[in-house]
């Protein structure tokens, strides 16, 4: 028999939502490398996306971000190693590209690979049996266009890959390749005058991941991929042509069912049936939970941030992001810091754990890098 006892665990984590404990009622899905923040812009604001302002790496939170990019073009490059505690081999890389086509509309690509590592496979005697390197795999292309001055819209396709399959006999893994659509709405006031400073106003709402379910594993149950809405609303305080001061609050919720469970201790299961298929999960995932409207509230989680940008040359950064406990307890504090020089900006950030679960970002310096060339375009 094969030594896979690692790879048995990393498709625990995998199809478990980011350390979800069993005797909770978390809510599971396949490929969840999909709701990783790719960016230390994001890492730095409590891994919020939908409503801030555009940057390279809109395409993965609200592409419908891009009609209001400043520059023609821009290029981001993210590196995010993954349980840096435990390997040095786990991480999740991302690149992104942007066009701004005119006043109007704006087109993006992007690569999301997450590798899983090196796997050395043994018999029971110990003899080498080669090595795996299971990954997922996503490719973007998305287009946005402005409906008038102030309001976008956004479709994106998704190409997914996962590759958790490893060659031996013993094992019904199996590749699987499918496909996603995202829907994505911005807004973005005018800037206007309140006084003692202006001030402008945002908003954003998604749709990601909607697609059919995948069979991880052959003849097996199929598995939601994480249909995820975020919506959040942000203002801008412009102090002077100096300094700015953006705020903001994110919710997001997984639009997947939510399993049935004892809650009585009675035996008998509580909720709606998690065998659907993906559209019916959408709409059952606002009213199934076995606790009622009081749990199905704790489904969301939300995220409030600060950035205090100088100049468009320096922004330090501040976020919070909140998860209720009987869902998987994940609470911690974020920092950030984004420098840019001349068409070039460089984010980092870093987590502070709040919460007894255990994150697979601590301890870890995270950093983004991203290109602005090609025309300007003005806002308003």
């Amino acid at each position: 028999m094969k030594k896979i006892l690692f790879t048995s665990l990393t498709f625990l984590f995998i199809q478990s939502n980011l350390f979800a404990q069993d005797d909770l009622n978390a809510l599971t899905t396949a490929t969840p490398f999909l709701l990783i923040s790719p960016d230390a812009r994001s890492g730095g604001l409590g891994d919020m996306g939908v409503a801030t302002s555009p940057d390279a790496y809109s395409q993965h939170y609200n592409a419908a971000k891009y009609a209001f990019l400043e520059s023609q073009f821009t290029v981001g490059v993210n590196y995010t190693p993954w349980l840096r505690n435990l390997t040095n081999d786990v991480f999740l890389g991302n690149v992104t590209f942007a066009n701004k086509l005119d006043e109007r509309s704006a087109w993006a690509a992007s690569l999301t690979y997450f590798s899983l590592g090196s796997i050395e496979l043994t018999d029971e005697f110990g003899t080498p049996q080669g090595i795996e390197k299971p990954n997922d795999l996503a490719i973007d292309g998305s287009y946005a266009l402005k409906l008038n001055d102030g309001f976008s819209m956004a479709v994106t396709m998704r190409y997914l890959r996962s590759d958790l399959s490893i060659k031996t006999n013993d094992t019904d893994l199996q590749t699987v390749n499918t496909f996603a659509v995202d829907l994505g709405a911005y807004y973005q006031s005018e800037e206007t005058n309140y006084g003692d400073f202006n001030g402008r106003w945002r908003a954003g709402m998604s749709i990601a991941n909607m697609g059919p379910k995948i069979e991880l594993v052959a003849g097996g149950q199929k598995s939601f991929i994480p249909t995820n809405l975020r919506f959040g609303t942000g203002f801008d305080f412009i102090l002077d042509d100096m300094s700015t001061i953006k705020t903001g609050i994110e919710a997001t919720k997984l639009l997947v069912p939510t399993p049935p469970k004892d809650i009585n201790g009675d035996g008998e299961l509580e909720g709606k049936t998690n065998d659907v298929d993906f559209f019916t999960g959408m709409v059952q995932s606002f009213g199934d939970a076995p606790g009622g409207m009081k749990e199905e509230i704790k489904e969301f989680t939300w995220s409030a941030s600060a950035e205090y940008e100088y100049d468009e040359t320096f922004a330090f950064r501040l976020g919070y992001f909140h998860e209720s406990e009987i869902k998987g307890a994940r609470k911690f504090f974020t920092l950030g810091a984004g420098f840019k020089f001349k068409s070039s900006k460089v984010d980092v950030s870093y987590l502070l754990n709040a919460s007894d679960v255990n994150n697979p970002l601590e301890n870890t310096l995270r950093f983004s890098i991203s290109f602005d060339f090609g025309d300007f375009f003005e806002e308003f």
